[in-house]
């Protein structure tokens, strides 16, 4: 049996999955993750139905890294392939910037154009990056595709991507970029299957996750996104700020004496969700909260996104569809509920029963706007972009 892997590198995890390849059509087989790699490592793996089939922990304060954790990966897929040849390895790579517009074949040249990039993505591109590397180190033959999640956008106007800066600025890649790029071209190529006119039409995808963003797609293409420069940008998340006055990153600096890395500690890691809260930063356990706070976090969300559906609605020049999907678009009602409680003017009308039953479609017969629920599948799209390069 032939295989691709598919590999998410964070700062401190590896998440990754395994799909079979038979006649061109790729089958999940398991996924799994490795979590706290420079601390107490954790790997866990899962067939397709939800069996755990691997679970392992390693001593306390024991450190794996990057490159150690990709070397017990590999070792433990070769291990437990059953023959299985494994054909390449699909990367998610945050940031492409305007030279990568679409999957490409990993070799030294890339490696260093994507290095080139990390300014624009400190907080993903090196880890991104280092996965790349541990790989080549251990099967230098073996094919790696990088696939990016700014590349859906590269559709976009130059009058929807610039920024009012000067052009010295501006030539130097400071523009906006939109990222979650992946997830929505997946709901792009899967919607024909749930509405014609949504696939044709103009649609607003809301990836609604730990990270958060939304895009404006005409006829399946990004026409507009709620992230830009990075992936701070836009609505609230689960610890980002999202969108801020330039003026209060002024004041931090002279104000309240913070430095570039206090800063972008506390836009990516304190604020969001969990900043407002000051509980969590996950949605399940701000929705089971009765405290005033975690009730002040989930209406700001929610109203920042209805405020966000108008401006990217205006973009489309009208709208014909709304689509919720990732973690918390995917399993949160009540959130579906009240972004769509916030956005009557549009027309918007949903069914409670079919709301709380996850959909798919949740819109009522009188709802002007048909609104859905599809899960989104990065992996699956990682997995077919590797696949369609290889036989390219």
């Amino acid at each position: 049996m032939d295989a691709i892997l598919v590999i998410n590198a964070g700062s401190s995890s590896i998440k990754f999955s395994a799909f079979s390849v038979a006649s061109h059509k790729l089958e999940p087989i398991a996924s799994g993750k490795l979590e706290e790699i420079y601390e107490n490592p954790h790997f866990v793996v899962k067939r397709h139905n939800g069996e755990v089939i691997a679970d392992k922990h390693w001593p306390s304060g024991e450190k794996l890294g990057h490159d150690k954790a990709i070397a017990f990966l590999l070792d433990w897929l070769r291990s437990h392939g059953e023959g299985s040849t494994l054909l390449a390895v699909g990367h998610r790579i945050v940031h492409g910037g305007e030279a990568y517009v679409a999957p490409v074949r990993v070799d030294a040249h890339v490696i260093e154009q994507l290095e080139a990039l990390i300014p624009l993505a400190p907080l993903h591109q090196p880890h991104n990056i280092a996965a790349i590397k541990a790989i080549a180190a251990q099967n230098a033959d073996l094919p790696q595709i990088a696939c990016f999640d700014t590349a859906f956008h590269s559709s976009q106007l130059p009058v929807v991507t610039q920024y009012a800066l000067p052009p010295d600025i501006t030539q130097q890649g400071v523009r906006r970029y939109g990222f979650h790029g992946l997830s929505y071209e997946y709901i792009a190529r899967v919607l024909p299957d749930y509405d014609h006119k949504a696939a044709t039409g103009r649609t607003v995808a809301l990836h609604l996750g730990n990270g958060a963003s939304m895009t404006a797609m005409l006829n399946g293409k990004s026409v507009a996104s709620t992230m830009g420069f990075t992936a701070v940008e836009g609505i609230p998340m689960g610890t980002r700020s999202g969108s801020l006055d330039p003026g209060v990153v002024l004041w931090m600096l002279d104000e309240a004496k913070m430095d570039s890395r206090a800063i972008a500690d506390l836009l990516y890691k304190r604020s969001g969700l969990l900043g407002v809260s000051g509980i969590a930063s996950d949605m399940r356990t701000l929705l089971d909260s009765d405290a005033a706070s975690a009730r002040e976090a989930v209406e700001l969300f929610c109203y920042r996104i209805s405020r966000e559906l108008g401006s990217l609605a205006a973009a489309l020049g009208g709208l014909d569809a709304i689509v919720f999907t990732a973690g918390i678009g995917e399993n949160a009602p009540p959130v579906r509920a009240r972004v769509c409680e916030l956005s009557r003017w549009l027309g918007v009308r949903i069914d409670a029963d079919a709301n709380r039953s996850n959909g798919p479609r949740i819109s009522g017969p009188d709802s002007s706007i048909d609104v859905w629920v599809i899960p989104t599948n990065e992996e699956l799209m990682i997995a077919q972009h590797t696949l369609d390069r290889l036989e390219r």
